[in-house]
């Protein structure tokens, strides 16, 4: 099942930078800082994130072994040549080929020597296999379509570095917000405090008021703590995200705390969502491979020819030469011909390879049907968070007239709050969408014709 995320999906896109964004912090005194509108934090990440570089290598690794498939219609050529020193006892009778025991070839000698002699062979073989049954080109489906599997995952990663950063963007916003709330609750609470204080220094009111004022004063100022190290804590985040870990970063909410134009985004088929693409790949891809098992039993024929030349110091008669004889190649031959080779019993292998293949093919399938009714199932939830959200925002202003009515300083900060994150979560929301429909590039045109001076 393909993660849920609250916001996003994304395939490759070009951003233009054009929102303006800075935070309400101020930098430590020396600190590098670095300046990123939304629209250049997606570009950015997208640019110079780790795992993008890593998925963009196994692409080209893929495409390599494309080329390397396709070199099996090529014909083989392998030479030799030796030199040796042995002696040359031979013997009737037969045994299994093997890598151990070296073959003699020359008539058996009536006695047996320890004497060497020099020897030496060279030769060249040609060999081609002219047609398969469709096994090569099978193997060359299944290199395209693992290369068209890497594609879609690289396609995914950038999706899924675009969703962290566009969700690490809106959670500074966030953070930034609850601190600006927070700051003017301990900035109110200060101002009362020290009002309390002048009535009870002049005994008009209890001192118990002045205790509870100063209680208020440091919850109010634990709570911006609080708020300050969230905002920290997620800038770290975006950072990461941008692949500048360490360094100072500045934004800027642009449009995003005013509520966006109601609008209705495109539309498209939920199979071309990025989640669905990759997957729909992978059920291709294992296809492919059951294709190669299919094409694996059949007789392979070779078309070989060679010619060889060898040299000995050993004499039929028994003799031998003298030196260095032998080094040279004394007879030379050449061949032509064709093989055919048939493994019968590997029926029973390829029959169990190609049952693996197909039950996995089957698992791909059905994980390509799960995909789809998951990703169907977010783009509803996604549309369903948006209304809400847009309600939310309009009754929010309300909420916040009615609490400064009222002076009550706990229901003025949490409607403060409430009424700045309200606008950016509409916007939240609306990326939502973008990312369940599988293209965010919607939302980052609408988020830039909102922006003032924006096309």
């Amino acid at each position: 099942m393909p993660a849920k995320t609250p916001i996003i999906v994304m395939l490759t896109y070009l951003i233009s930078p054009s929102l303006v964004c800075r935070a309400q912090s101020p930098p430590s005194q020396g600190q590098q800082v670095r300046l990123f509108t939304l629209d250049q934090a997606i570009n950015y990440a997208l640019t110079n994130y780790p795992s993008l570089r890593a998925a963009l290598e196994r692409v080209s690794a893929a495409r390599a072994s494309v080329s390397l498939a396709r070199t099996s219609y090529l014909p083989r050529a392998d030479t030799l040549w030796q030199s040796n020193r042995a002696t040359r006892n031979n013997i009737f009778g037969l045994y299994f080929p093997n890598p151990v025991i070296s073959p003699v070839s020359g008539p058996v000698l009536a006695r047996t020597s320890n004497q060497s002699v020099c020897g030496s062979a060279a030769g060249l073989l040609f060999s081609w296999e002219p047609f398969d049954f469709g096994y090569r080109r099978a193997t060359v489906t299944a290199a395209k379509a693992g290369q068209n599997r890497a594609t879609a995952e690289s396609g995914l990663t950038r999706f899924d570095v675009a969703v962290a950063a566009v969700n690490a963007f809106m959670t500074v916003l966030a953070a930034q917000q609850r601190v600006r709330a927070a700051r003017a609750d301990v900035e109110r609470r200060q101002v009362f405090t020290r009002s309390v204080h002048v009535l009870v220094d002049n005994q008009l009111r209890p001192g118990a008021e002045a205790s509870r004022a100063d209680a208020e004063l440091a919850r109010a100022r634990t709570e911006l703590i609080r708020a300050e190290q969230a905002e920290q804590v997620s800038r770290a985040a975006l950072a990461d995200i941008l692949g500048i870990a360490g360094t100072a970063i500045e934004i800027s909410p642009g449009p995003l705390l005013s509520l966006p134009p109601t609008t209705v985004l495109p539309s498209p088929a939920i199979s071309t969502h990025p989640v669905a693409a990759a997957e729909k790949a992978r059920v291709d891809e294992a296809r492919a491979r059951e294709r190669v098992v299919e094409r694996s039993y059949y007789p392979r024929f070779n078309f070989q020819s060679t010619v060889y030349g060898r040299g000995s110091g050993a004499n039929p008669d028994g003799s031998v030469a003298t030196g260095l004889n032998g080094l040279g190649l004394e007879r030379a031959n050449w061949a032509a011909g064709l093989t055919v080779s048939f493994p019968a019993l590997d029926i029973f292998a390829i029959r169990a390879r190609k049952e693996i293949e197909a039950s996995n093919e089957r698992a791909e399938a059905a994980t390509y049907e799960q995909t789809i009714q998951d990703l169907t199932a977010q783009l509803q939830e996604a549309r369903a968070a948006l209304e809400g959200a847009r309600r939310v925002a309009e009754n929010t202003p309300i909420e916040l007239r009615a609490a400064r009515d009222t002076e009550a300083q706990g229901l003025l900060v949490q409607a403060e709050t409430d009424d700045a994150l309200a606008r950016l979560a509409v916007w939240n929301n609306l990326a939502s969408v973008a990312a369940a429909q599988g293209d965010i590039q919607p939302f980052i045109q609408l988020l830039r014709n909102t922006t003032p001076g924006g096309p």
